[in-house]
């Protein structure tokens, strides 16, 4: 390793080394908080014996529904018997919940007893009930959410004791506010959590780095560890994702190492995201050495590995080492999927080979896998190139048949290749459609149409759809421009060429024209 790079990375080791550590019992007994205990309203002597009717009934019924055994008590049932009822059943988790729903379908609950049922749900480890029951709260209209957070935490803290003490039940709470997209109340969450001496679980905490602003999750993975968060190999592929997604592969790089160093294995996840970062930027040397390295680590690429690679391979123009890597990728039993079989129509269509674009295309077709509107504008956009408009309107209307609607891409690709085979009057139709379909033209659209006008000689039409850009607020460009001085050179009228040129400068456009030059 050379000088510079091993100085680099120790610097790198500096700077994201933490000392993951969990609270000691002796920090615990110092500085945390003991969890309140419950002390519930009581009841008076009437409702005391309402509760234990109602219990009774509950405990006592047989294969009726329950709302067929507390029919007797319906009229006398207030929101305030629902935790009396609860404390007599909650060692029968199902009756717990039978109940619950019979008084919430009567009455509103009151968020004391949500949290309680919430406590009763981890405690018996249905995490999927307890998701629920909290993702319901945050369902319905409510107080600002601040408001509603504070009381919801507040009483999921003071009902914790009595009720579960199980510290799932805050995970739960925390992982619904990442999901909901409230990461500030989450990261409170898990603040508060460890003023009580319990720390999220690392499940949690990779939920909330991964839905967090690429930036701050890098923070978060270095600021954690020091509150006892000990990372693992699906934390270090999330924060090595991010920094790949910041543009900066080497530290991702680094990061991977690091993985190594700290004692974590990275799994093909871990590479494939590396590798990914490196394909973006073009680094093909690097990547060949990473997949090195991934295959003597017993490491197969996946199916994204794959994809990366021919895709940096397509954009390198080398069509040949692509189809190579696609031929190891099903060699190694790996099924390509919709996107790798459209970068190949791609790479191959824009490298001027159509037959190979094609027999990638009809190979999808028989192994059913369904091309897409990327697929067939990739290969529509081939045929255009080689003036093939016979195939490229077969496939146009093979893709609306299928019920792929067109965008403005692949409507402007047909028109560009009627326009260049001199087709004008197909190339409208289309524009037309284009129209019909919902979709409006943009600059490039108009200014294919103009420049197969110019290049007909059709000048005053051209002259039409300049003011049709003007009018619907498109501003032409520099080739639009082009387009029609070119046209206007060509038919002799260079004064009107050069008035145009001045408008063009006006305009903001201040590129001389090398038509004008000559």
């Amino acid at each position: 390793m050379k000088k510079g790079t091993t100085f680099a990375l120790r610097s790198f080791i500096q700077l994201f080394s933490f000392n993951a550590r969990k609270l000691s019992s002796s920090s615990i007994t110092d500085t945390t908080r003991p969890f309140p205990d419950y002390s519930p309203k009581k009841p008076s002597v009437i409702d005391t014996e309402l509760v234990h009717q109602i219990a009774n009934a509950i405990k006592l019924r047989r294969a009726e529904p329950l709302r067929r055994s507390l029919k007797p008590y319906e009229c006398k049932f207030k929101t305030d018997h629902l935790i009396w009822v609860l404390m007599k059943i909650k060692s029968d988790y199902n009756l717990v919940l039978d109940f619950f729903e019979w008084a919430r379908s009567r009455r509103d609950s009151t968020l004391e007893a949500l949290c309680i049922v919430t406590h009763l749900a981890v405690a018996s480890k249905d995490l999927n009930v307890a998701y629920s029951l909290v993702s319901s709260f945050w369902e319905r209209p409510k107080l600002s959410v601040n408001d509603s957070f504070v009381q919801f935490f507040d009483l999921l803290v003071y009902t914790y004791k009595d009720w579960g003490s199980d510290p799932n039940v805050f995970d739960v709470f925390f992982q619904v506010l990442v999901e909901f997209g409230m990461l500030r109340e989450a990261r409170r969450v898990f603040e508060k959590m460890l003023n009580y001496g319990l720390v999220l679980s690392v499940d949690s905490c990779n939920l909330y780095l991964s839905k967090e602003k690429t930036g701050t999750a890098v923070i978060v993975f270095k600021e954690f560890p020091e509150a006892g968060v000990c990372w693992n190999v699906a934390s270090y592929n999330i924060v090595i994702h991010c920094v790949c997604q910041l543009g900066r592969v080497t530290e991702a790089h680094h990061l991977l190492v690091l993985m190594e160093l700290k004692g974590y294995t990275p799994d093909v996840v871990s590479y494939s995201t590396v590798i990914n970062g490196y394909c973006r930027f073009g680094e093909l040397e690097k990547v060949w050495k990473l997949i090195e390295v991934m295959k003597e680590k017993g490491l197969k690429p996946n199916s994204y590995t794959y994809g990366s690679v021919i895709l940096l391979l397509c954009r390198s123009c080398k069509l040949v080492e692509a189809e190579e890597a696609f031929r190891e990728m099903i060699g190694d039993g790996i099924v390509p999927d919709n996107v790798v079989y459209t970068t190949l129509i791609d790479g191959f269509c824009k490298g001027g080979n159509i037959k190979a674009a094609s027999k990638f295309f009809h190979e999808m077709l028989s192994l059913d896998i369904a091309p897409d509107v990327l697929t067939y504008t990739a290969v529509i956009s081939g045929f255009c190139r080689v003036g093939d408009m016979v195939e490229a309107g077969k496939l146009f209307n093979e893709m609306i048949c299928r019920g792929l609607e067109p965008d403005s891409v692949t409507f402007t690709e047909v028109i560009n290749g009627y326009c260049k085979a001199g087709e004008m009057k197909e190339a409208f139709s289309v524009h037309n459609r284009m129209i019909q379909a919902g979709c409006s033209p943009n600059v490039v659209t108009y200014t294919t149409l103009i420049d197969g006008l110019c290049k007909e000689g059709d000048l005053d039409s051209a002259n039409d759809l300049l003011h049709e850009m003007w009018k619907i607020g498109l501003q032409p460009n520099l080739f639009t421009y082009n387009s029609i001085v070119n046209g206007l050179c060509k038919s002799g009228n260079i004064e009107e060429a050069i008035k145009l040129v001045g408008e063009f400068k006006l305009r903001g456009l201040n590129q001389t024209l090398s038509v004008i030059q000559r």
